[in-house]
């Protein structure tokens, strides 16, 4: 057998602290923010588990931290998903349409994150456009500020699966959907969709652009949300990743969505244009 593959923190002391304790206290912190839900989370081990798709964002802590605790907390009240999917865009040009990692584990201050390889390569054998590159990983930000929050709640071994989208089309987000489904029949799972909002516009402009994708979400439509986002020319980043999560959980029997929070950088400190961030929940 080869070297166990781990992948180290990329931003790490970036975008969230970069060591145990303090990255500890700040997601902590991030639960009892204003803009959070203002207390520490429990899992209820006896949840419903009825969420099956969660929208989260993923800038630095600072700005993004208390709006995705807030979703977080969410899932905590709902239970112990056995099955975590993290789907996120890719900042930087990559070779593949898209990616996935199936064997090994990321590292956070944490801990190291077990990805769930049984699982994992299924979901690649069901979807022919996954490719299974590791190093596709290595820079990007998206998958990664999602995990310490998921070690918080369900320990630092928690399992789950990394998929990457780079071209994040209707196409790509219905194949890689519809493949994420297709593994999850049968199972109890959560697919975590990371994704920004509205880039650097005025605050107002930013909501009312959000507001629009947020009322697609609501309503399951991934293809009029990326028809709306094409159209209004919406800097929102995830696009791919929220619908391609949003077929997978229809696929699924979702019966809706819920918006959790909304805040831009601009409520943490005044800024003459923000980026937008949202947590949504997609239930049973």
């Amino acid at each position: 057998m080869g070297e166990r593959l781990v992948r180290p923190p990329a931003v790490a002391g970036q975008f969230y602290a970069g060591s145990e304790q303090a990255l500890r206290e700040e997601i902590e912190s991030c639960y009892r923010h204003r803009l959070g839900p203002g207390e520490l989370p429990a899992v209820n081990e006896a949840g419903p588990r009825q969420i099956l798709g969660l929208v989260s964002p993923h800038a630095g802590y600072m700005y993004s931290g208390p709006p995705a605790a807030q979703g977080f907390y969410e899932l905590a009240a709902d239970g112990r998903p056995p099955a975590i999917i993290v789907i996120g865009p890719s900042h930087r040009p990559v070779s593949v349409s898209a990616a996935i990692q199936t064997t090994g584990a990321w590292a956070t201050p944490l801990g190291e994150a077990v990805i769930d390889a049984e699982l994992a390569t299924t979901i690649a054998d069901n979807c022919g456009i996954l490719v299974d590159r590791p190093a596709a990983f290595a820079y990007e930000h998206s998958l990664e500020v999602q995990l310490p929050f998921l070690q918080h709640l369900y320990g630092p071994q928690v399992g789950f699966v990394p998929v990457m989208m780079i071209d994040q089309d209707l196409s790509v987000a219905t194949q890689i959907g519809r493949g994420i489904a297709q593994a999850l029949t049968g199972r109890d799972a959560v697919v975590i969709a990371s994704s920004d909002m509205t880039h650097q516009e005025p605050a107002e402009m930013a909501r009312q652009k959000d507001m629009l994708l947020v009322e697609y979400m609501e309503k399951l439509d991934a293809e009029g949300m990326l028809r709306a986002c094409a159209q209004r020319g919406i800097t929102m980043c995830g696009y791919g990743p929220v619908a391609a999560m949003i077929i997978a959980a229809s696929g699924l029997g979702a019966q809706q969505a819920e918006l959790i929070a909304y805040s831009n950088s601009g409520d943490v400190q005044p800024m003459a244009t923000v980026v937008g961030y949202v947590s949504l929940k997609v239930t049973r």
